[in-house]
């Protein structure tokens, strides 16, 4: 068996700077809780320290090859270092890494003594900066008070400001927020937000089970759930605008993404420590289980990071699903609690082989949100196929609005935006759009286009240019094309001499596309060099199946776990829709509706795409009868990917997701086989179990929609046996 751990380096530092602190918080795991080792260690990094880490870190990011490190610089409070010694560290670690990889420079810090003098230094070197505040100022002064008992409250406001003005504003990396029930959740989460922060982390208190959490006055058995579930009501009544880093977690992991912070979640940890005396230690919250617990024995000055990542105890925290307790294991919700912070599971009795000491509200917490992002009512798309290509259709301009708040005030995206809004304004223009739209691999652009404004601004350009074709509606427009290849879709592609600066001008069915040097293409002298048309497929069916667009040429057509073949020529492209056109007609009906088939790499069979978008792969050398036995199944598949896209089926992370698609994959199987044959009667009797576990889950963990798909699957099954 593979070690998950062995895969895993260490990219992370935190990077004790000062052993002290100004403030003097009750609730502080370095100087209240279990470990005492801070006592012994020098107040303040000496130069020689900081080298010796540096070259250490250069040497293991070397070694295995990081292309980024994150150093947080940490303490106690690390500004109490000084600027002076802060830019010492920030150019020494900058200096040892500059040729091996991108280094990610932060501070966490109470904020207390910032002043121009540090954010010019991390300035110098963008440094971000955290801030920890508690809330409004009676939240925070319940436990974050100075050494003479006196509020931190304004002065950390100060630093706030500070932040946010405009010479430092891009430092601001977020605030960091300890939850005590007893404030008000709504409270603290208005105060924070109204500061406009770039980020919240909202953190459980250090814990352990023999020094459980304080739970206030609350009668309820998840207090922290509780709250933390009004922060969320709150939030999402706001418009989620500030990312909530425990929440976005949350989120991720429930819809089967990663985990974005080591408190929760499977995902490995690749987190070291060093300390101010240059001991190598292991996550620092581990301070809270006992004196010496984060302790390795090892130092900068006689080890290595490679060394640190071999610690049983760092490994220990790197085994996902294995590095569990075994009521950990068996609970449904682990995914996206991945039992809790390690810390936050000692025992004095079996150490860390125990569920969080915040099981019960983990648990709620994951189990509420996903409750609250679940739409139970019945979706119609599961009975009616327009209805489902409606709501997709939604989605797709939901996509589209949320590309324009983006890249609103670009011109080039402004100009592409409002010959959009001029399409849509005309009915029959609006409906070219929308087929445009609805084309799957302009789906899979909308989703997968990023940041990039570029990209995004020449892929929606030539969905306006298509559609603009497809009504006759005169338009031009100019942007920058960041490829020779410009796809037009459903049409055919551009070949540009180069990259560059285009203007596109649409004459009835004509485009003519102006370069930078004045010379102009044009896609009405037929097929040639520089135009490419694509095809589409009729059906000899009575003219009850519309055509096929044939597309092997669209830059995002890449949607399918197999690889996409090239261009055709044209001996071969006409080859392929004969394939494709014997199967196809051999079909008396398909459960969803498929817009385009594109030619993969030989050997790599049928596909459907990713996501439901209505597109299907075919390898090149698909033999007819071959295909029109696989059809179904992979049909199936894509119409079960898109009721996932439109509608909520069951509740994130149950497992009837994975139930609905071993009940459908059973059936397309047991189709495929044919009727009694041996193969057919394992695989309806694999659906049988698939479909016998989904009646018995929990009746919160299925929607209406669920509810009727299984009723739908359940009668085919019953058909078929």
């Amino acid at each position: 068996m593979t070690d998950p751990a062995a895969d895993t380096p260490l990219q992370q530092l935190v990077f004790k700077v000062h052993s002290r602190c100004d403030l003097a918080c009750d609730h502080c795991y370095v100087y209240e809780h279990a470990d005492r080792s801070w006592k012994a260690r020098p107040v303040v990094i000496e130069k020689e320290t900081v080298a010796r880490t540096a070259r250490r870190l250069a040497e293991y990011a070397d070694a295995v090859g990081l292309k980024s490190v994150s150093v947080i610089l940490h303490g106690g409070e690390p500004l109490l270092a000084g600027p002076a010694r802060l830019r010492e560290i920030c150019s020494e670690l900058t200096t040892a890494l500059a040729d091996i990889c991108t280094l990610d420079l932060r501070i966490h810090t109470n904020g207390i003594q910032l002043k121009r003098r540090h954010l010019d230094v991390f300035a110098e070197f963008g440094v971000r900066v955290s801030l920890s505040l508690d809330g409004d100022r009676t939240a925070n002064d319940r436990h974050r008070l100075d050494r003479r008992g006196r509020s931190s409250h304004e002065r950390v406001l100060r630093a706030v400001d500070l932040l946010q003005s405009p010479p430092y504003r891009h430092l601001f990396g977020g605030l960091l927020c300890t939850v005590d029930v007893l404030n008000d959740p709504v409270a603290v989460h208005d105060a924070l937000t109204s500061l406009d922060p770039p980020r919240i982390d909202y953190l459980l208190p250090h814990s352990t089970w023999d020094r459980p959490p304080p739970r206030g006055d609350s009668t309820s058995q998840t207090p922290y759930a509780d709250w933390l579930l009004s922060i969320f009501d709150r939030w999402t009544e706001q418009g989620r605008k500030v990312p909530v880093r425990t929440f976005d977690s949350v989120l991720s992991t429930l819809r089967g993404g990663p985990s974005l912070t080591e408190a929760m979640g499977l995902a490995p940890s690749d987190l070291a420590v060093v300390e101010t005396d240059g001991t190598f230690e292991q996550a620092d919250s581990l301070k809270t289980a006992y004196d010496g617990a984060p302790a390795t024995g090892f130092d900068v000055f006689r080890n290595g990071f490679a060394e640190l990542a071999r610690h049983p105890g760092v490994r220990a925290r790197q085994l996902g699903l294995a590095g569990v307790s075994e009521s950990c294991r068996r609970c449904p919700v682990v995914e996206s609690c991945g039992g809790g912070l390690y810390a936050h599971r000692y025992s004095s009795d079996r150490g860390f082989d125990n569920p969080s000491v915040f099981c019960a509200d983990l648990r709620a917490l994951v189990d509420g949100i996903a409750d609250r992002i679940t739409e139970r009512a019945l979706f119609p798309g599961v009975h009616d196929p327009d209805e489902l290509d409606f709501a997709l259709l939604r989605r797709d301009r939901e996509w589209l609005a949320a590309a324009n708040e983006q890249l609103a005030g670009q011109p080039d995206w402004d100009e592409t935006w409002h010959a959009l809004l001029r399409l849509d304004a005309d009915e029959d223009s609006a409906a070219h759009l929308n087929r445009l739209l609805a084309h799957p691999y302009v789906r899979s652009s909308l989703r997968r286009t990023g940041s990039s404004g570029t990209t995004t601004t020449a892929r929606c350009a030539s969905v306006a240019i298509a559609a603009a074709v497809h009504a006759q509606a005169p338009l031009r427009l100019s942007w920058q094309q960041p490829s020779q290849e410009l796809h037009l879709p459903t049409l055919g592609t551009v070949t540009l001499p180069v990259a560059g600066r285009v203007e596109a001008t649409v004459t009835g069915r004509t485009v003519s596309v102006r370069l930078a040097d004045g010379s102009v293409l044009t896609t009405d002298a037929g097929p040639g060099p520089c135009w490419r048309p694509l095809t589409t497929l009729e059906l000899s069916d009575g003219g009850s199946t519309p055509p096929l667009l044939i597309d092997d040429a669209d830059p995002w057509r890449a949607v399918y776990p197999a690889e996409v073949s090239a261009p055709l020529p044209p001996g071969a492209l006409a080859d392929f829709e004969e394939r494709v056109r014997t199967a196809l007609v051999t079909q008396v009906r398909t459960p969803v509706r498929i817009a385009v088939v594109t030619p993969l790499a030989a050997g790599t069979g049928v596909c459907g795409d990713e996501h439901g978008l209505g597109a299907l792969g075919v390898a090149v050398d698909a033999e007819p009868a071959a295909l029109a036995r696989e059809l179904p199944r992979h049909l199936r598949r894509v119409r079960l990917a898109a009721l996932r896209e439109a509608a909520h089926l069951h509740v994130p992370g149950s497992a009837a997701g994975e139930l609905f698609a071993e009940a459908s994959e059973g059936l397309g199987d047991a189709e495929r086989a044919g009727h009694s044959s041996d193969a057919a009667a394992a695989a309806l009797a694999h659906t049988e179990r698939a479909l016998s576990r989904l009646a018995g889950l929990p009746a919160r963990e299925l929607t209406e929609s669920g509810a009727a798909l299984l009723e739908e699957l359940l009668a085919e099954w019953r058909r078929l046996v």
